[in-house]
């Protein structure tokens, strides 16, 4: 989870100078992080998040733009959780504060996606939703060919209007639930690449471009090179069927095949490993691929031709199916 706390560090620490984005990415962190909560018959905004950084950001936003103070608890990790969890709790005024960020609705009723205010702002507002989402319930997996970008969600309706908030920046994005929990995921890498500049992660970007890079390089690599072996490995299977077939032609000839023919096949019989290349390589003097090509290819017809006038089995008698099996 490297990438995904680098990712949330450097979001934690991105200037916002517009009060109207800075409560759209509050908006979202509350939403995403937990909201409401109703203790001894009153309304509490809990927000947990898994950076310190994270929670400050929260705190200091809420006491900025809305003029309420929280106070941050840290939770100790165990269990399947490893390291600490911050929660950022307003106790006092907490109805004003989820009536001024859309938690709650006009009438007082709980907002299960996102406020209509916030998903219809500004480009810029849009963004900060995303921010802020990532912040409160987000992951980055190592690029790969399972990398991912997810956001977990409270419910299907905020999921959704995650959803829509990235069809607005022109990113695709698909809710997904996956064991009874909601979550927006994104799986394409130049997609991501897109909403992490979106989002301000500039500097992880970079770094997850380059471990991008370096994956699919080696990726590659290793495409050619198993293209190669598996390219290297038939003609060594077929150089072995042809040994066989000429071994048989000269069988079939014998005396009456032609020395230029007869010295090529033995040859090819005495290297049967070797490629067409080789061959004419350790002939002497020298041959061209394409002449010692053909000079086996007519003495495998002479013989094909002898053995079917005589009625007996032709060159491919010789071959077997373990010559031909990768």
């Amino acid at each position: 989870m490297a990438l995904t706390a680098a990712v949330k560090e450097e979001l934690s620490r991105l200037e916002v100078r517009k009060a109207p984005v800075r409560k759209a990415e509050v908006s979202a962190m509350l939403r995403f992080a937990g909201g409401l909560h109703i203790i001894s018959g009153r309304i509490v905004i809990e927000a947990e998040v898994d950076l310190a950084a994270t929670a400050r950001r929260l705190r200091v936003a809420i006491a900025e733009l809305y003029g309420h103070q929280s106070e941050i608890i840290v939770v100790s990790g165990g269990g399947l959780r490893r390291g600490n969890r911050y929660v950022v709790r307003v106790v006092r005024e907490s109805e004003a504060l989820a009536r001024q960020t859309g938690l709650l609705d006009s009438r007082g009723r709980p907002v299960r996606g996102l406020p209509s205010v916030v998903v219809n702002g500004s480009m810029a507002d849009v963004e900060a939703v995303w921010r802020g989402a990532f912040l409160a319930h987000g992951s980055l997996t190592e690029p790969g060919r399972s990398s991912s970008l997810e956001v977990t969600c409270p419910g299907p309706e905020a999921a959704l209007a995650l959803v829509g908030a990235a069809r607005r920046l022109g990113i695709a994005a698909k809710a997904r639930e996956v064991r009874g929990i909601d979550r927006v995921v994104i799986r394409d890498g130049d997609t991501i690449a897109a909403l992490l500049t979106r989002m301000g992660a500039h500097q992880t970007l970079l770094t997850w471009e380059e471990s991008r890079m370096r994956k699919e390089v080696r990726a590659t690599a290793n495409r050619l090179a198993n293209f190669d072996d598996a390219n290297l490995r038939r003609s060594a299977q077929a150089a072995v069927a042809a040994g066989a077939r000429v071994d048989r032609a000269l069988e079939i000839l014998g005396e009456d095949v032609p020395d230029h023919l007869k010295y090529a096949g033995e040859l090819r019989v005495a290297h049967k490993q070797a490629s067409l290349d080789e061959l004419g390589r350790l002939a002497d003097p020298p041959m061209t691929k394409d002449a010692i090509a053909g000079r086996i290819r007519r003495l495998l017809a002479m013989a094909d031709k002898r053995a079917s006038d005589l009625g007996i089995p032709g060159t491919e008698a010789n071959v077997t199916l373990e010559m031909l099996e990768e």
